[in-house]
């Protein structure tokens, strides 16, 4: 009875936190859309400004890099001010820096665009899930945030195969250009919903009590994230699966163009293919970490260990002994499995913390995947591509999928006992 009751005790029905979901979803694409846009365009700007592979790697990396700067300050506000005004004002500045990248006349101007694109986006992930975490319970969460999630391999298919399309027909800076349009709409959008009420940093938040709802001191909340080890370790794993990520997805049509000596815009639609069919894999690791969730505390960890491993067997098979169509089947299905850890290891996040500091937990989290992931990634394979070649880059990825695997299954031991130490809070809307 507790359980079904869930959403009207947070005053928000059902329907409600559906249409909030889908707002969510909308910009959680359009911010991988205008991202990652630039990975097709690399054969262009690479013609007209003649830049070199580690060049085109540090128009990726610059997104990254101001979200690392930004995101923690931005968290603070999401936690402690506002989550729907922070992201309608994040998700109004990333577009409007993806229109300017369109009026860019050498690699200086796009690369300074490029960084304030990464400001805007830069509390969007932690901002999101504070939301969906707060609005669906605990049972259903990694479901909803691997349906979330689905937009990052959604809105990374539609950014690579559409900027070829349309760099093809209307030039890099047209592409630029269109994209940069929906995601401003419905940012405005998103100043209308309800928001919940701000969670107080208290050491006991379900107590009524005054003395017993004491205030957390800078240290009680730095321990938070400085000593729950599984959080860590889920921190960790993130960024070594981020490294691999990042790093097919700004190559994988690159490389296709060049070991096969095919169109840049096919090229982009071979690599857009296999991150639209990663579609499944959020949703279905979400779906499979509930339900070992339900068996054993512990499958919220031992989900993203097996699903990491996978995706490095899969890899280092297509990279190291296949080529062609074998090798492009077996790349659909790391695909799949290469997000499939993402709605589990999310949730984690947000289940071994004080409520009140959620979106600061995801934002470190995106911190760490950054500066040992995301930015060193795309950088990585290009400066391995410039001494040897781009197979030889690409075939050292599966390593860091392992390596992630490792990590989440340490985790799993710890998971259960800290999750148990932190105080179930009832949301208020607005």
């Amino acid at each position: 009875m507790q359980q079904s009751s869930a959403l009207e005790k947070k005053s928000i029905t059902p329907g409600y936190a559906w249409y909030i979901f889908a707002l969510l979803f909308l910009l959680y694409m359009f911010d991988y859309v205008d991202r990652l846009i630039i990975v097709s365009l690399f054969p262009f700007i690479k013609a007209e400004w003649g830049l070199s592979d580690a060049s085109c790697g540090l128009l990726i990396s610059a997104v990254y890099w101001s979200i690392l700067i930004f995101t923690f300050p931005v968290s603070i506000l999401i936690d402690r001010w506002s989550r729907k005004k922070t992201i309608g004002i994040m998700a109004i500045i990333w577009s409007l820096a993806t229109g300017a990248c369109a009026f860019t006349r050498s690699f200086g101007q796009l690369f300074a665009a490029r960084t304030i694109i990464g400001v805007g986006e830069a509390g969007y992930a932690a901002g999101g899930t504070a939301m969906i975490s707060a609005i669906f319970p605990k049972e259903k969460r990694s479901q909803v945030l691997g349906m979330w999630n689905a937009a990052i391999p959604l809105g990374s298919a539609i950014g690579i195969a559409a900027g070829g399309i349309i760099a093809e027909h209307l030039g890099w800076r047209h592409a630029l250009g269109v994209v940069a349009i929906p995601g401003f709409f419905i940012a405005i959008l998103f100043f209308w919903v309800r928001d919940y009420k701000t969670i107080e940093l208290v050491k006991n938040p379900v107590a009524t009590e005054s003395h017993l709802r004491q205030k957390m001191k800078k240290r009680e909340i730095a321990a938070q994230f400085l000593k729950t080890r599984s959080l860590i370790l889920t921190d960790l794993g993130f960024a070594a699966s981020a490294f691999v990520t990042t790093a097919l997805l700004s190559w994988l049509p690159s490389y296709f163009h060049r070991t096969e000596g095919i169109p840049i815009s096919d090229a982009g639609m071979k690599g857009g293919a296999i991150m639209f069919l990663a579609i499944v894999g959020a949703p279905l690791g979400g779906f499979l970490a509930d339900r070992w969730f339900a068996k054993t505390p512990q499958g919220r960890m031992l989900l993203p260990a097996v699903s990491t491993t996978v995706t490095a067997a899969i890899l280092f098979i297509a990279f190291v002994f296949f080529s062609g169509t074998i090798q492009y089947v077996m790349l659909l299905g790391a695909g799949i499995s290469a997000v499939a850890f993402i709605p589990a290891a999310v949730a984690v996040t947000q289940e071994v913390v004080h409520p009140g500091l959620r979106a600061m937990s995801l934002s470190i989290c995106v911190i760490v995947q950054h500066v040992l992931g995301s930015t060193l990634g795309p950088v990585f394979v290009g400066v391995v591509s410039d001494q040897y070649n781009l197979l030889t880059a690409m075939s050292i990825l599966p390593a860091f999928s392992l390596l992630a695997g490792v990590l989440f299954f340490w985790g799993s031991f710890y998971y259960e006992k800290e999750a148990a130490m932190v105080a179930h809070v009832d949301i208020e809307m607005e």
